[in-house]
């Protein structure tokens, strides 16, 4: 049978949705096999670059063969690119663990500083002293580091990057560090935050370096931060198994990467995780992060009171999420209203928690001792009763809440488990005095509850996976702290429902990108510029936003974007020059007629010199109308400015040298869809002369246009080579 002969219509390409620049010279050799050749021509066998071998054999089995040696090839080529990534990662390990066992001492001597000849058994001793005698050290102690947290945030903003440059670059190192510094006295003085979350951005930083200084991007960079990750949680809990799969769970996964990428990456985020460990075991000691109590498990029947303890932990993870974005709205609205600095949050929000702690000195970060309290694994402390911990899951929700939306710097891994610690504890209390109490209110034979230290330890893994979305790491968590597998079956079954019902609000942009990815592989330029399709476009939006309070909440789960690490675009490139503008007089009616004319669903307000004043869209007219009868007079023709005096027409601006991908925050985090662009800020506020205005429509269609230029770049350059 004759071997079919060769197609002579032309090669059919497919762009998808991309984020990243073209592909650089060395990557593009390997690619040279995914173009077909143009119609009608036939190439012979010969040596070309890289030992490619291009045959032009009409045949499958000829084609299967040339598909196998130019795999061959490029594995050749890319062996010794892997071994340096993966002696990078080791090295990133390394550096990770020094980094973390030097923030943790920090914060042991600072704490000593602060709190000292207060004994090293947690807050219990609060409850012990006088008040009289403590009152003021535990309220002004947190104040005080929230006023040192202020200074380094205000230093932080400071030299924020708003470019590429390496100037910029050289400044933006330094934000690190400040954060790190932040999240030493915010912890060290007590405010209740966690520093498992600081550990994982330290080493995702030191990673970051890495992958700058060797100018490395797409898959080596993920697993460069993957590895860093791995290494910050390894090191922060002295568990190399669950920082694997944390750095699974928070950075491979989301990042919608291929097999082979995360093939790849498997072996460094391993070496990272151990060598992370094996330096903090040195310099912190191999104790767990937390004492792990003596605890029992009676039956198998018991499996149902687990179950029902994982719907509860679900329900408080769910109940700190929404405490923290409520009380962030609020507190950015209180901002807003009175003025107040962002630098003299932070002292106020060390207030609060201080005032919380004279009644319950638990919520006080005192390293994972007061955890050890609720387990009542410590000697010579007093357990708490079931009503107490009640009282604690919701103060420790409401001071961790606040720390956060006044600008305090730290985790929620650490309250996460102090939290599930004590839900599991009361739970735990509640069902043996239920079922096995001396006068039990409900005699079920064959039922055997164990200690409530049991459900402490279930509780602690179920509020983690709920709260932080990891819920592969927090049975590992569990499982390598106490060793036991029997353990392990009530851990799932309360971790699985836990991150059930919690799960609506995780189905992010990251999941979706990963269903689009499985499309975009059916092309064959799958590794060239993705372009978005306006269906998924629609998708990001409409997901974007629980991926965003997850970052809110706990920003170390979000240290890789995949479209933000690639990207390099600037407002300038997709700002539009045509604008509408009107003055504060101008009448409302006019306004909409010059939305009418432009099909524009706003318009820009300046004054006399074209700087800008704010931004009157369509949504505040009509919110205006059904107000209209208490904000001005019936007899007067309503103007811009009686608008704005009910809707508030202020926004924020963006300047044409700021990276679109800041722009595309400011939108989210605003949640709207167009920012006024001004030449440059006057006075560090909103205001300088009007250039323009950049809209969701307008990125869009400069990433397609970008990363078309460069696919046709690409395919010219390839079909030069050839000829």
């Amino acid at each position: 049978m004759a071997p079919p002969s060769v197609a002579t219509s032309p090669a059919r390409v497919v762009l998808v949705s991309a984020q990243s620049p073209p592909p650089p010279p060395s990557r593009r050799r390997s690619a040279r096999a995914l173009v077909a050749p143009p119609a009608g021509r036939r190439y012979g066998c010969g040596g070309v670059r890289l030992r490619i071998i291009r045959c032009g054999a009409a045949g499958e089995e000829d084609g299967d063969r040339r598909g196998e040696q130019v795999e061959a090839a490029g594995e050749e080529v890319a062996a010794p690119g892997r071994d340096l990534v993966t002696l990078a990662a080791c090295l990133v390990g390394l550096l990770t663990g020094v980094s973390v066992v030097l923030f943790n001492l920090s914060v042991h001597e600072i704490r000593d500083l602060f709190w000292d000849g207060i004994p090293l058994r947690g807050a219990s001793w609060l409850r012990e002293a006088p008040i009289g005698e403590t009152w003021q050290r535990v309220i002004f102690v947190p104040v005080s580091g929230g006023i040192i947290v202020g200074v380094l945030n205000t230093l932080r903003s400071s030299i924020k990057t708003t470019s590429n440059g390496t100037m910029s670059k050289v400044k933006g190192a330094f934000r690190p560090f400040l954060k790190a510094m932040a999240a030493s006295f915010t912890l060290g003085t007590g405010n209740s935050l966690g520093p498992e979350g600081p550990s994982v951005e330290i080493g995702s930083a030191i990673a970051k370096g890495f992958g700058n200084v060797f100018e490395w991007e797409d898959g080596k960079k993920l697993s460069l931060v993957a590895a860093g990750s791995a290494a910050g949680i390894a090191s922060g809990f002295n568990a190399a198994v669950a920082g694997c799969f944390f750095a699974v769970e928070s950075v491979l996964w989301p990042s919608s990467v291929d097999t082979l990428s995360l093939s790849n990456a498997t072996p460094m985020v391993i070496l990272s995780s151990v060598i992370a460990s094996v330096v903090s075991e040195i310099g912190l000691g191999s104790d767990p992060a937390f004492t792990v109590p003596e605890y029992d498990f009676r039956s198998p029947t018991e499996l149902p009171l687990y179950l029902l303890l994982g719907i509860f932990c679900g329900l408080v993870s769910i109940t700190l999420s929404r405490c923290t974005s409520l009380t962030i709205q609020t507190v950015e609205s209180l901002q807003k209203a009175t003025g107040l600095p962002k630098a003299v949050s932070p002292a106020l929000g060390g207030f609060i928690v201080g005032l919380l702690a004279l009644i319950y000195p638990e919520v006080l970060y005192w390293g994972f001792e007061n955890v050890d309290i609720l387990l009542e694994s410590r000697p010579f402390t007093s357990g708490l009763s079931a009503a107490v911990l009640v009282q604690l899951i919701g103060v420790k929700v409401l001071a961790t809440s606040l720390c956060r939306a006044f600008g305090l710097v730290g985790g929620y891994y650490a309250p996460s488990l102090f939290i599930g610690a004590a839900t599991g504890m009361a739970y735990g209390k509640i069902m043996r005095f239920t079922f096995t109490g001396p006068e039990p209110l409900l005699h079920i034979p064959f039922l055997d509850v164990a200690s409530p230290q049991a459900y402490g330890l279930v509780g602690m893994a179920a509020t983690l996976a709920g709260v932080c979305k990891v819920p592969l790491t927090s049975v590992l968590l569990l499982f390598e702290l106490t060793q036991d597998y029997r353990i392990v079956l009530p851990l799932l079954g309360a971790v699985g429902l836990s991150s059930w019902i919690v799960s609506p609000q995780r189905f992010s942009r990251s999941n979706m990108g990963k269903l689009d990815s499985l499309e975009a592989k059916t092309s064959a330029f799958k590794q060239a510029k993705n372009v978005p399709s306006q269906s998924q476009q629609a998708a990001s939006m409409d997901t974007a936003e629980p991926m965003t309070e997850l970052c809110k909440l706990e920003s170390s789960l979000c240290v890789y974007d995949a479209k933000h690490e690639k990207e390099n675009l600037t407002v300038a490139e997709a700002m539009k020059t045509k604008y509408i503008s009107v003055s504060m007089t101008t009448p409302v009616v006019e306004a909409l007629n010059l939305m009418l004319v432009e099909k524009q669903p706003f318009v820009m307000i300046t004054d006399s010199k074209r700087s800008l004043v704010g931004l009157l869209t369509l949504k505040g007219i009509q919110d205006f109308c059904k107000t209209a009868n208490t904000t001005w007079a019936q007899t007067d023709e309503p103007i811009v400015s009686h608008v704005c005096g009910a809707t508030k027409c202020k926004i924020r601006s963006v300047t044409p040298q700021m990276l679109l991908t800041t722009a595309e925050k400011i939108m989210n985090s605003h949640r709207v869809d167009q920012l006024p662009v001004v030449s440059e800020h006057v006075d560090h506020q909103n205001r300088g002369l009007l250039a323009g205005f950049v809209d969701r429509e307008g990125i869009t269609i400069a990433r397609r246009a970008v990363a078309t230029k460069g696919f046709l770049s690409f395919t010219t350059e390839i079909r030069r080579e050839e000829r």
